[in-house]
């Protein structure tokens, strides 16, 4: 009888046994030809890296279940692939370059191109190989990676076709809409991507005077007085007696010389500094929906590339930090700056990047949910779908 080794090299073994499940046809729907059919396509993982412990455990027990129901005779289908992940992809490798002194500007659009498909075959690589190593029982043959190379390629196709599928339904459509925006990256990201710090900062208050008295003035609190630039009122809250006398009243806004209403509106907090907001519905969540609700102007004085628009007057084409502090310094000198203290807050980064995220609107493509929820809850109330465990 041979010496068992002192350590288990699964290396040595389980190589061998799994490349004779694949070679055999073991992972294959077919090998179960008339059982019932039991399906499943990998959630495919972001080409961004190496795989990490959540997705052995996920895969693990997804991969426990399909064996089993192999058994069962059924007929087993688990679908592999890898997500190309766009942006994230490309700030990865965005980085590397760095290591080396260099931007992707400077090896051009069809190098970069290049680069970022050797990013693939490298990382793609090694995902399909760990899971490989897993044992996890895909069909190989089916592999997918969620983009193509030509627009002919099979990906690609189905893409389109799900595209101005929605499109002809009328359930995806173009609009204007506050996004979570990155200058770094250069796009929208969604609120998952968005990672929420505390930040050491300022408050600062502002003095808006009104129209028909200039003496007199009614004091906003702001941490971003670069946004004031792009104001179309001042809010408060209908229950706050301090300002109940002043909604319907006109302001003159600072540096802009614009005229504003003062409204009232619940989503004001009467907590927060004066309990008196300025509203900037171009570059805020809640004042974006105050926008909406008074029929405001939404005036864009951020742009895409970070700095000021040509809505912002004098400040245009500066950047966001250049922009704050002429405003603070304008402000000052013509007596409408009040009192600054340190304030803790929440600003929003990038989860790819870290960079600040700026609120602002931008002309997107969204897809009406609601037609597409209704169905989905209609099926589960008519237990067409089952949840396991029971909840």
């Amino acid at each position: 009888m041979p010496k068992l080794e002192k350590a288990y090299n699964a290396k040595k073994y389980e190589e061998k046994i799994y490349d004779a499940w694949n070679k055999g046809g073991f992972f294959k729907p077919e090998i179960n030809s008339k059982g019932k059919p039991f399906g499943v396509v990998i959630p495919p993982p972001n080409i961004t890296g190496e795989l990490h412990l959540g997705h052995a455990l996920c895969n693990t027990i997804k991969d426990i279940i399909l064996r089993y129901r192999r058994m069962l005779g059924e007929k087993v289908l688990y679908v592999p692939g890898t997500d190309h992940a766009g942006i994230a992809t490309q700030t990865v490798i965005e980085k590397e370059l760095e290591k080396e002194g260099k931007k992707r500007e400077d090896l051009g659009r069809e190098k970069f191109i290049k680069k970022a498909w050797e990013w693939k075959e490298k990382y793609g690589s090694q995902i399909t190989d760990q899971l490989k190593r897993l044992g996890i029982s895909c069909d190989w043959e089916r592999e997918k990676f969620t983009l193509g190379r030509s627009p002919e390629s099979e990906i690609n196709k189905a893409v389109n076709k799900a595209f101005v599928t929605l499109y002809n339904n009328k359930l995806i459509y173009r609009g204007d809409y506050l996004v979570n925006w990155c200058p770094r990256c250069g796009t929208a990201i969604s609120d998952l991507e968005v990672d929420y710090k505390d930040v050491k900062g300022k408050l600062w208050e502002l003095k808006y005077p009104f129209k028909d008295n200039p003496k007199n003035f009614v004091t906003v609190a702001t941490t971003r007085p670069e946004t004031m630039l792009g104001d179309t009122a001042v809010a408060v809250n209908p229950k706050d007696k301090r300002y109940k006398n002043l909604v319907g009243k006109t302001l003159i806004l600072p540096l802009m010389k614009r005229e504003i209403p003062i409204i009232a509106d619940e989503l004001v907090d009467q907590g927060f500094g004066t309990g008196a907001v300025k509203v900037t519905p171009a570059h805020d969540p809640n004042d974006f929906e105050i926008g909406k609700k008074h029929k405001l102007d939404f005036v864009k004085v951020i742009g895409e590339d970070g700095k000021m628009t040509k809505l912002a007057g004098n400040y245009s084409s500066l950047s966001i930090a250049e922009a704050r502090k002429k405003v603070l310094e304008d402000l000052e000198k013509n007596s409408f700056l009040g009192n600054e203290k340190d304030y803790l807050h929440s600003v929003g980064h990038c989860q790819r990047c870290d960079e600040v995220i700026e609120p602002l609107t931008s002309k997107q493509w969204f897809v009406k949910m609601k037609p597409l929820v209704k169905p989905a809850i209609k099926a589960m109330r008519d237990n067409k779908i089952k949840v396991q465990p029971k909840r």
